[in-house]
């Protein structure tokens, strides 16, 4: 009788253990964020053309700053050990709000807020984010981030991407981790209709 109550109890015990890590996993779940909920606070920069862009591969992070002031911090995401992101400094070469991809695959894609710093066709712009590098070499960003830094900087902006940058341990430890692996791709029709870059403006895509 002594051990059947024993071996109840162990069951109980291992039934509450499960259902507590089931319980963490639904909250770890739940608190994930998509790119299209994320929009950074900005400080508009005292002197435009003193603004400056930091970027860190290995965190997948981007800095606007003024000196060694943050006006706007956001995860992005970078390329793949097989097509990295250019390292060094670069200026901003060309700025176009409604770029599309030119090239195939996916030629016709948005590339909504583009900044073109290194040829051949590399830049930041709108695009689905990862915790991840995923790209082939340009910086992904987050819709309203990408908004809010296409008008902060202007052609000849200088842009510096390293492995690693001052404000990682700081100012880049308290951005959310940015996932849009789990959402759907967004009907081929709408991403080359003219609606795109008009939600786009809005702040929004698509049903996200």
């Amino acid at each position: 009788m002594i051990r059947k109550l024993l071996f109840r109890s162990s069951l109980v015990a291992l039934a509450l253990g499960a259902l507590a890590l089931s319980s963490c996993t639904t909250i770890r779940n739940q608190s994930a964020s998509t790119s299209f909920q994320f929009d950074p606070p900005v400080k508009q920069p005292s002197n435009p053309s003193a603004v400056k862009v930091k970027i860190s591969t290995s965190t997948q992070k981007l800095y606007v700053v003024e000196g060694n002031e943050v006006l706007l911090a956001t995860p992005c995401c970078v390329g793949t050990s097989a097509s990295p992101t250019p390292k060094g400094t670069f200026p901003i070469r060309a700025k176009n709000r409604h770029r599309r991809r030119a090239s195939s695959p996916g030629a016709g894609y948005p590339m909504t807020y583009w900044m073109e710093f290194y040829t051949p066709a590399y830049g930041m712009h709108w695009g689905f984010v990862k915790p991840y590098p995923s790209t082939h070499g340009c910086v992904r960003l987050p819709l309203k981030a990408a908004k809010k830094i296409f008008d902060m900087v202007r052609v000849g902006t200088p842009i510096h991407i390293a492995t690693t940058q001052p404000w990682d341990e700081t100012v880049g430890k308290t951005l959310p981790v940015l996932d849009d692996g789990p959402l759907p791709n967004p009907p081929d029709s709408y991403l080359r209709s003219p609606q795109v870059f008009q939600d786009a403006e809005k702040g929004k895509m698509w049903n996200f």
